[in-house]
């Protein structure tokens, strides 16, 4: 049955006026910033505010032509239980040139009108050494751009580029802002572009730390990867021919620091919370909702589950899940503004549930090298200084280790998920009868390998997974 034809947006688009560059056009942004600047545009405000696609990495062409093919214009699909519904969202007006040495995407951002430079460039790609956790500057892309300033490859590069022309010509900086999900993701982001910079030119750095700004910001909202089911979906709106619609959970949330001396869009008109507490929000976000992700990812991978509506649904996954957040990660949590973190869970747990999302478990499973010591470390090593059992997260850990060993309980082969995963296989097929292996990678878990309590609880969870399979582990754990 095909829907009704999602309205195309009810303000003019040919008033709009670009005063963004954003970075990085996937699913999230277009199911976030973008939806959050085409609900102020409809407000008749701010249509100086309109975004510049761009990307840089060879792969971003592809979503260039796909958006301009259809005047930039994204199809949303909100998936709320109690019935779909679809958008189409105007708030970008040109995806530009995607080009080796970046000279569009440097003319734009150099522009006077952009006051703003946005970046969703994943939680993977500001080059942070996994070791320290700060920003690498021997990383071969970070080099290369160094060498050749004038020429960048990444992201960050081509900030600098852009910051260098609008200071020789006498123009105030724009501010930049990541919307990755990072912990301190402004703070994360000035180490990276201060970094950089500082590898050639030591006092263009020292000016871009004093001058730019950086605001943090905590962005929330489930958007699945897209593939058949979600062109299928847009098909029966009536949008067979958009080949990259997005869908999302009804559940969005932005909350942002105000540090935009250039100005900004007045996003407060349309749900954004600015604050100087981000720090909370996104402290309660990461741990409870991305942590939240990890307790249901690898129990489900390992029991063949596809879809995470499913491992809600199993009562040893859910169980898991509760016993977790509530006893090891969520008394960690310090106290949110306006906000009951109780109440927040159970929100979380509701939106795990979904089944229109039909987010899967693989997806969950994925980047476990960068997502265990942002989402899962940090509660392990709170819990223990707290002098609380870390038990149900040794757990998680264990499920992980045991995941990248490559076979499901069923002896399922599971594809490659990690840009690690060659290294982590071999790592986890040794920890097999020797668990400490795993904890010795230092970059991921740093003195918790020698700790304990914790590398006991690992090695005991990790045998039981191999001899007695998930579910029997998960049972003996929530026994106790």
């Amino acid at each position: 049955m095909t829907m009704n034809v999602p309205l195309l947006p009810a303000y003019d688009r040919t008033a709009l006026r670009p005063g963004i560059v954003h970075i990085g056009l996937g699913n999230f942004h277009r199911a976030h910033m973008a939806v959050y600047l085409d609900d102020l545009f409809a407000l008749g405000q701010d249509h100086d505010w309109a975004i510049l696609g761009a990307g840089v990495r060879a792969g971003d062409a592809r979503m260039r032509e796909a958006l301009r093919g259809q005047d930039c214009l994204s199809t949303i699909i909100e998936l709320d239980p109690a019935g779909k519904s679809a958008r189409r969202i105007g708030a970008m007006v040109d995806f530009l040139p995607v080009e080796a040495g970046n000279a569009s995407l440097i003319a734009a951002m150099a522009q006077p009108a952009i006051r703003i430079v946005s970046l969703t460039v994943t939680e993977g790609g500001y080059f942070i050494n996994p070791a320290t956790g700060a920003f690498d500057p021997d990383a071969p892309e970070i080099r290369a751009d160094a060498a050749t300033p004038d020429q960048p490859d990444t992201a960050f590069g081509a900030i600098l580029a852009a910051l260098r022309a609008r200071r020789a010509a006498g123009l105030a900086p724009f501010a930049v802002m990541s919307c990755d999900n990072l912990p301190g993701n402004g703070h994360v982001t000035q180490a990276a572009v201060v970094g950089l910079a500082r590898l050639s030119d030591p006092g263009f750095a020292d000016w871009v730390q004093d001058n730019v700004a950086f605001p943090n910001g905590m962005v929330d909202r489930i958007t699945p990867a897209t593939g058949p089911r979600e062109r299928a979906l847009a098909a029966s709106f009536g949008l067979a021919d958009d080949p990259v619609p997005v869908t999302c959970e009804p559940f969005r949330q932005w909350v942002l620091e105000d540090h935009f001396p250039a100005g900004r869009p007045a996003l407060e008109k349309v749900g954004v919370t600015f604050t100087p507490h981000v720090h909370a929000y996104e402290m309660m976000k990461i741990r409870i909702l991305n942590g939240g992700h990890a307790i249901i990812a690898y129990p489900g991978g390992l029991m063949d589950i596809e879809y995470v509506h499913e491992a809600m649904a199993h009562p040893l996954i859910t169980a898991l899940l509760d016993k977790v957040e509530r006893e090891e990660v969520i008394p960690s949590v310090p106290p949110v503004p306006d906000t009951d973190i109780s109440a927040y869970y159970d929100l979380i747990r509701s939106r795990f549930s979904n089944p229109e999302v039909a987010d899967t478990e693989r997806r969950l499973c994925l980047d476990g090298s960068n997502r265990q010591p942002k989402f899962i470390v940090p509660s392990v090593r709170d819990a223990l200084a707290a002098g609380r059992s870390a038990r149900g997260l040794a757990l998680v850990s264990a499920m992980w280790c045991r995941y990248c060993a490559g076979t499901t309980d069923s002896g399922t082969v599971i594809a490659p998920n990690d840009p690690n995963w060659d290294a982590l296989q071999s790592l986890s097929l040794a920890a097999r009868p020797n668990p400490q292996i795993w904890l010795d990678q230092r970059h991921i878990y740093g003195d918790l390998a020698d700790h304990p309590g914790f590398a006991g609880d690992f090695a005991h969870w990790l045998t039981s997974l191999w001899d007695k399979g998930t579910a029997a582990t998960l049972r003996a754990y929530l026994s106790t």
